[in-house]
C-alpha cells in the first residue's frame, strides 16, 4: 500500500522498507536481503531480535496468563518489581506501558511532592536538548521544538538549563522559588549522543544540589537503562543513586512495558489511588522483563556492551579522526559526531541502500549508533567498515 493510501494516520515519515523477520543483529526483508542492524529498534531491542529466551518467555506465558487488571495480586509482577530493585538498589517500581508514561509518573511525583511542602506551583528543572516524551506534561518537559510545537505546553512548571552546566542550575536554584526536583538524562540519546562534560560526575554534582535543597533527584533512564551503557543503569557508572528513575526501552526487549523506580524520600509519595494503568505490568510483560533481567545478570552481555562500544568508539576515531570526526558515548549508547557545518540527512538513506546498515541521524551531524548489546566482534568489525566506508564517501562527495 502506498504513502498516500494508507490506513494510519502519518505521524511518523518511516523509510522506505519494511522487514519480514530478525536474528540476533540483523533483519530481513521479504527477499531475504540481510541488513546489519546499529539502531535495535532504537536502544530497545538490547538482546538483539527474536532472543530465544525472550522469545520462549513469551510463547510460554501468552499460552498460560495474559492479563487480569491490577486489581488482582500479579506473582510476575511482584517477581519483576524485586528484580529491578535488586538491580538498581531502588525500593519500590511502579509499571506502566512506555517510556513516556514512566516519565508521566516521574514528573506527577515531582507536582505531588511540591504539593506536599505547600507549593502553589512547584516546578522541575529539566535540560537544554532533552527528551522525555510526547504525553502533554513530557513534551512539556522536552526541549525539542518540533515536538512542542502547537501544543500549549505547560511551560510555567519548568525551568530549563543547559546540560552538563552545574553552575546554571545553582544560579536557578538562587531565581526560582518553588523548585521541587530535577529531571536529566545521563546520556542525552534523542538530543545528540550528549555527554556532560564532566562525565558522570556530573550526576554526583547535581545530586549534592539537590541534597542542599531538598529537591528530588530524578534521572530519564529510558535509553541509557538495562544494559546499555555497559551497566545495569547509567548512574551506577556515579557514586550516587536518584530518588526517582524511569526506564523503558530495553527493559523488556521489544515487548512495550516501562516502569518508574522510586527510593528514599519518594518512596511513598504514591498512596492507593495516586496513579494507575490498565496494562501496567501485566502477567506477560512482567515476566518478559524478568528474562530480560535474568540475561543481564546471569551472562557477560554488559561486560561485552562495554567493551564492544569501546571497540567501536576506538576502531571509528582511528578510522575517520583524519576527517575531523570524533565519537562519544558509553557502551552501546555510540554517537558518531561529523564536523558541525555538515547535514547528514542523507547519510541514512545512503547507509541502507549501499551498505545494507541500518542508523540514524540526530542533531543534523551524530550518527546514533544503538547496537545489541550482545554485538559480536565480528559485527563489531563490519559496523565500523560500513560506516567508514558511507561517511567516507559523503564527506568527500556532497559533505554530506
Amino acid at each position: 500500500m502506498s504513502d498516500s493510501n494508507s490506513y494510519v494516520m502519518p505521524t511518523y515519515s518511516p523509510q522506505p522498507i519494511s522487514f519480514a523477520r530478525g536474528q540476533g543483529s540483523w533483519l530481513y526483508t521479504s527477499d531475504d536481503t540481510a541488513y546489519l542492524d546499529a539502531l535495535t529498534g532504537i536502544a530497545v531491542c538490547g538482546l538483539g531480535h527474536c532472543h530465544p529466551q525472550v522469545t520462549e518467555a513469551i510463547q510460554q506465558q501468552a499460552a498460560t496468563l495474559v492479563h487480569t487488571s491490577n486489581l488482582f495480586q500479579i506473582d510476575w509482577q511482584e517477581k519483576a518489581a524485586e528484580s529491578l530493585c535488586t538491580a538498581a538498589g531502588i525500593d519500590s517500581v511502579f509499571f506502566a506501558n512506555s517510556g513516556a508514561e514512566a516519565n508521566e509518573a516521574v514528573l506527577k511525583m515531582a507536582r505531588l511532592y511540591g504539593h506536599n511542602k505547600g507549593f502553589k506551583n512547584p516546578k522541575v528543572i529539566v535540560m537544554d536538548n532533552s527528551f522525555h516524551g510526547r504525553t502533554f506534561l513530557t513534551v512539556s518537559a522536552t526541549a525539542n521544538p518540533k515536538a512542542r510545537e502547537g501544543f500549549f505546553t505547560l511551560d510555567d512548571d519548568f525551568i530549563r538549563v543547559p546540560y552538563g552546566d552545574i553552575d546554571a542550575i545553582k544560579k536557578a536554584a538562587s531565581e526560582y522559588d518553588e523548585i521541587t526536583a530535577i529531571l536529566l538524562e545521563p546520556i542525552q540519546g534523542e538530543g545528540g549522543l550528549n555527554v556532560p562534560k564532566a562525565g558522570f560526575s556530573y550526576l554526583d554534582q547535581v545530586r549534592a544540589v539537590c541534597d542542599q535543597h531538598d529537591w528530588l533527584f530524578m534521572l530519564d533512564e529510558i535509553q541509557t537503562g538495562n544494559g546499555r551503557t555497559g551497566k545495569y543503569f547509567a548512574f551506577q557508572h556515579s557514586l550516587v543513586k536518584p530518588d526517582v528513575l524511569s526506564t523503558a526501552k530495553g527493559l523488556a526487549n521489544g515487548f512495550p512495558i516501562g516502569a518508574c523506580l522510586v527510593s528514599g524520600k519518594a518512596r511513598d509519595l504514591f498512596k492507593v489511588g495516586s496513579h494507575g494503568s490498565t496494562y501496567g505490568g501485566t502477567p506477560l510483560g512482567s515476566r518478559v522483563v524478568n528474562t530480560v533481567y535474568d540475561v543481564l545478570s546471569n551472562t557477560d552481555v554488559m561486560h561485552n556492551a562495554a567493551q564492544e562500544g569501546d571497540y567501536i568508539q576506538s576502531s571509528l576515531s582511528q578510522e575517520l579522526s583524519q576527517y575531523g570526526v570524533t565519537t562519544r558515548g558509553q557502551g552501546m549508547m555510540i554517537g558518531v559526531v561529523l564536523p558541525s557545518e555538515t547535514d547528514c540527512s542523507h547519510l541514512v538513506h545512503n547507509a541502507r541502500i549501499h551498505e545494507k546498515l541500518i542508523t540514524d541521524v540526530r542533531s543534523n551531524n551524530v550518527i546514533r549508533l544503538l547496537p545489541a548489546l550482545n554485538f559480536s566482534r565480528e559485527e563489531s568489525d563490519q559496523l565500523v567498515e560500513k560506516l567508514t566506508r558511507i561517511v567516507v564517501k559523503t564527506l568527500g562527495s556532497i559533505r554530506c
